[in-house]
């Protein structure tokens, strides 16, 4: 079964709160105050959904570490580090012997089932794309995600 990335409803509930609007708001607080609620799922079956969640700082982390990881010899595992969470690895990829795999440190036990890089670095621009869109339609700059480069 197939990993999935996704998010739902994204909103910016919290910059009316401090007086912004996306298309002017400094990049530190759209990183962090653009939530929706994050799904991963194995297939039909969710490892995690997590309401609040900073999807367009995890979409802009997913885009470096992609593009770190472009040689195979090179590629590392992904823990992300929020500045909206005290837990690092509120999403995680890594490597085992049968292709990558993706989960979080809230559902600790929970992982997708391996898949090849080709196909995890489909479904990771997918979602990067997305949020790029989605951040874009809200008002703010698309540079705020950048694009994976070909």
């Amino acid at each position: 079964m197939p990993v999935s990335v996704a998010y739902e409803n994204l909103n910016t509930s919290d910059l009316p709160r401090r007086g912004m609007e996306p298309a002017t708001a400094p990049v530190h607080v759209l990183l962090v105050d653009l939530e929706a609620e994050l799904v991963l799922r194995d297939g039909e079956r969710t490892v995690c959904a997590v309401e609040g969640f900073p999807v367009a700082e995890l979409a802009r982390a997913l885009v470096t570490w992609l593009e770190r990881n472009r040689e195979p010899q090179a590629r590392e595992g992904f823990r992300f580090e929020s500045m909206s969470f005290e837990e690092l690895g509120t999403v995680r990829i890594e490597e085992t012997g049968d292709g990558w795999r993706v989960g979080s440190v809230f559902e600790p036990d929970d992982w997708t089932a391996p898949v090849p890089w080709e196909g995890l670095l489909a479904e990771l621009t997918r979602f990067t794309d997305a949020v790029r869109e989605g951040v874009t339609d809200l008002g703010a700059d698309p540079s705020l995600i950048p694009a994976l480069s070909t």
